[in-house]
């Protein structure tokens, strides 16, 4: 019998791990050695992950010159130990210290996906340095992955990547959507909505993801309170972890009122249901790596507004799932949130063609054995 081939994950934490690889781990273990490097604190952690084994690494986000030192000769060493046959990072810093320690320990196979780029919105000597990071983790790894293709397109404009050098699993996406859980259900509207104490027939604008500047939070709530007063019957749901204190400064919008048409939920382990809650889901940001909220609330039969960055422009169809608005711009964006207030029968067709477009597209099931068939063409 012929022997498995060995991978190993590389990310920083395990959460990642859980939340973009568990699916595609588990199909992947039918046919190699899957293991797992990242910042592990419990086994509880890795629970359902059908792992040959793992080694936590202190790889934290944020630089710190001494650990980040001890985690590059940790991982090293770990890599030498194990003899992997092939590598696979995802986020900033994982990569970076995986494209080093692989190299040293001489791992055949080194690939890298890409998620996003976080110098997209920077400036000067800072969008330069984390540029180069990418640069050199393209210089340093042997396969490169994108998931989406106008993000891939958008690294071969910044000449971070060649023409084609990349791979777009299927029509992007890491993971895609589980089609299984997010879905239309009546009786999650209802409970949800009972919970917020929100009527049936109100209009729920529903934002799910960080609160902060870069996800379009400031331009969402300026253009909700620019249509409130012509919009009675709606309110803005805001579904996240509040990361730069967005709701302390609800005061300076003059038509929002906290708890009556602004509600912050907070952050949810059940995003099917708090989507299956609202009417239109609006996501305004500056940059994305892919947008998977976007498919995941069309996958329920939510109308969606997004910016027209890339990243999202993958996620839906214009003016046949959803509206695009110009990133940063809070008129255009204020538009299309009134235009689907008032066009119930719009919102019930964007819905229903969401819904076809991720399953024909995005499920999770394809996008899977998208992964499987790259692995088997690619590990030869």
């Amino acid at each position: 019998m012929e022997k498995k081939k060995k991978i190993c994950f590389v990310v920083s934490a395990p959460g990642t791990a859980r939340n973009f690889f568990k699916e595609p781990i588990k199909l992947l273990a039918e046919h190699f050695d899957v293991y797992l490097a990242a910042n592990i604190k419990s086994e509880d952690e890795l629970a359902d992950m059908r792992l040959a084994g793992y080694r936590s690494i202190p790889i934290e986000r944020r630089p710190n010159y001494k650990t980040d030192l001890k985690a590059l000769k940790e991982l090293t060493r770990y890599f030498k130990d194990e003899q992997f046959d092939c590598v696979h990072s995802m986020s900033k810093k994982a990569s970076l210290l995986c494209s080093i320690a692989a190299r040293r320990a001489k791992i055949p196979y080194r690939f890298h996906h890409f998620t996003g780029q976080m110098w997209h919105t920077m400036k000067g000597l800072r969008r330069a340095f984390y540029k180069y990071m990418d640069v050199f983790i393209v210089k340093s790894d042997t396969h490169m992955l994108v998931d989406g293709v106008s993000q891939k397109e958008y690294l071969e404009e910044q000449k971070v990547l060649k023409k084609n050098q990349a791979t777009v699993l299927g029509k992007g996406s890491i993971c895609g959507v589980n089609v299984d859980r997010f879905k239309p259900d009546a009786d999650a509207r209802q409970r949800i909505r009972e919970e917020v104490k929100v009527d049936a027939d109100t209009v729920v604008f529903i934002f799910m993801g960080r609160l902060k500047r870069e996800k379009g939070i400031y331009e969402l709530l300026a253009a909700y309170n620019a249509i409130a007063p012509s919009c009675p019957k709606s309110l803005l749901l805001l579904v996240g972890t509040d990361e730069e204190s967005c709701m302390s400064r609800i005061c300076e919008y003059p038509n929002l009122k906290d708890g009556e048409n602004v509600i912050y939920y907070g952050h949810t382990s059940r995003p099917e249901d708090l989507l299956n809650a609202g009417d239109i889901y609006v996501l305004p940001t500056y940059r994305e790596g892919f947008g998977l909220s976007v498919l995941e609330a069309s996958c329920v039969g939510l109308p969606v507004i997004c910016s027209d960055t890339y990243g999202v422009r993958d996620t839906m169809v214009d003016n046949e799932t959803g509206l695009r608005c110009k990133t940063y711009d809070v008129d255009t964006l204020a538009v299309a949130m009134k235009e689907l207030y008032n066009s119930p029968e719009k919102r019930k067709e964007f819905g229903k063609n969401g819904i076809k477009y991720v399953h024909d597209n995005f499920s999770a099931s394809y996008v899977c054995q998208e992964w499987l068939n790259y692995y088997l063409n690619n590990l030869k």
